[in-house]
């Protein structure tokens, strides 16, 4: 089950590469990357962007590096990884894996991952847990399976392929008895501009359960996986759903099914084709045929379409019809402290053109004799801010200005986001999150007024 026939991974233990599913790596990295960064600016002012301006002056060579750092595994050899690092251990004999306890199964859980979608070279997370039975008396030193899955994460994959490919990497490299693979994967679901603003249940996170297995792991239905599931269900990981290399889900990205009807710039088709080259893919690869199509459907969601210029005007009508909503967090002193909580957040980091997402709250002063502003309309100011190229600091203060103009300029914002780039270019720091505050007026000089407002945002989170 998932595992691939033994000459194909012995190919890819020999060279580091999936046989059939890439070019090999001839060029120089330095001209690689080049290469990358031509078609980043190209990308950029299909984007109406202009690359020299000083945000965007060091983008392109950023992007490379992060695309470099993503799929590195094209160039690494799981055999270097292997060798010398499996140990003898007595009692481990071959097919019986029981030896006194010594050979049974073996289980390393919660590996974190993360690897780019073959299908909109966007980055997915990865939770990998990875269980063998030994046999003929070789143990494999538990870090190289984190290692060994690694190897094949920093590659353009889909979630099926990718654990297909660990499995039979480990098989054919530590000859055990059996191997299995499950992996927990979530890929972020960005919206448009329309379905952020319109479709209040749209969801976050596309997520699939995939499992791979060789050997004993062989059929589904054997016991041995009774055992693995069993012992993967104390950390509270639940197979069910959980798919198979026979029920491979074809459209797990949520942007493959929607690519044929983007109508692309040719030449932003070909830079996005040419970062497929460099990264030493093939861009006519079944798999990756529609991967520039699907790429720039979702960057299009960030060109610049002058909307600080349509925004005064959005304001001003939607104030004219606005119908106040009640959830506001209002106290009864002359100056009401009103606060709106957890508006979503969706962003590109303009530095390596990687999504950021999260939530805003936004705090001001009110007088008595004004009503509370609306909801809809500070999420609307969110989002016109967030669908551009950004950066979050920058991003908070447009916000609490914007606010200001038309609330006074008694203002407090404060941005909460995980940025996929503190994943995805090598820094590797699963769950962190970035907090950016901006305050004017009032705020700024009244320590006891910052303080009260954030003290709301806890209460209102978490209930």
């Amino acid at each position: 089950m998932g595992a691939l026939d033994e000459d194909h991974y012995n190919v890819q233990l020999e060279n580091g590469l999936t046989l059939g599913c890439c070019v090999e790596l001839d060029v120089e990295e330095e001209i690689e990357t080049v290469a990358i960064e031509d078609s980043v600016k190209v990308l950029l002012q299909g984007l109406g962007e202009d690359i020299n301006r000083e945000g965007l002056l060091k983008t392109p060579v950023r992007v490379a590096k992060a695309f470099r750092e993503g799929t590195k595994g094209y160039k690494q050899k799981v055999r270097d990884i292997i060798d010398g690092s499996l140990f003898p251990e007595a009692g481990v004999e071959n097919r019986i894996g029981h030896g006194g306890g010594a050979g049974g199964l073996i289980i390393v859980r919660d590996l974190d991952l993360f690897s780019y979608c073959q299908s909109c070279l966007l980055p997915f997370q990865v939770k990998c847990h990875i269980g063998y039975v030994a046999s003929g008396r070789r143990v494999l030193g538990l870090s190289k399976l984190s290692r060994v899955a690694g190897v094949f994460a920093k590659r353009l994959q889909d979630p099926q392929r990718l654990a297909g490919d660990i499995c039979g990497a480990l098989q054919h490299g530590i000859q055990p008895t059996g191997v299995a693979v499950v992996l927990q994967c979530s890929h972020i679901h960005f919206p448009n501009f329309d379905s952020a603003l319109f479709d209040p249940n749209h969801q976050d996170w596309e997520k699939m359960s995939v499992k791979s297995g060789s050997g004993v792991f062989d059929s589904e239905k054997a016991a041995i996986w009774t055992d693995f599931l069993g012992l993967l269900r104390f950390r509270d990981i639940n197979d069910d759903g959980t798919h198979s290399a026979s029920s491979k889900d074809k459209y797990w990205c949520p942007y493959q099914t929607f690519s044929k009807k983007l109508a692309s710039d040719s030449t932003m088709l070909g830079a996005a084709a040419s970062i497929l080259r460099s990264l030493g893919e093939n861009p006519l690869r079944e798999e990756l045929t529609e991967t520039p199509s699907c790429y720039l459907k979702w960057l299009m969601n960030f060109k610049n379409s002058d909307l600080d210029l349509k925004l005064n005007g959005f304001v001003q009508s939607k104030r004219d019809t606005l119908t106040f909503d009640v959830d506001l967090s209002c106290n009864e002193e002359k100056h009401l402290l009103c606060s709106e909580l957890n508006l979503s957040l969706w962003s590109l980091c303009e530095h390596h053109l990687l999504p950021f997402h999260g939530v805003v709250h936004i705090g001001y002063y009110g007088s008595s004799r004004v009503e509370p502003i609306g909801k809809s309309l500070l999420q609307s100011i969110v989002h016109f801010y967030g669908f551009k190229l950004q950066v979050q600091e920058r991003l908070t203060r447009q916000i609490a200005e914007m606010v200001s103009s038309f609330l006074g300029e008694d203002v407090m914002v404060v941005v909460e986001a995980s940025h996929t780039c503190m994943i995805s270019r090598g820094i590797e720091k699963f769950g962190s999150n970035t907090a950016t505050i901006a305050v004017l007026g009032r705020f700024s000089t009244d320590p006891t007024a910052r303080e009260k407002f954030l003290q709301i945002i806890p209460n209102f989170t978490a209930s």
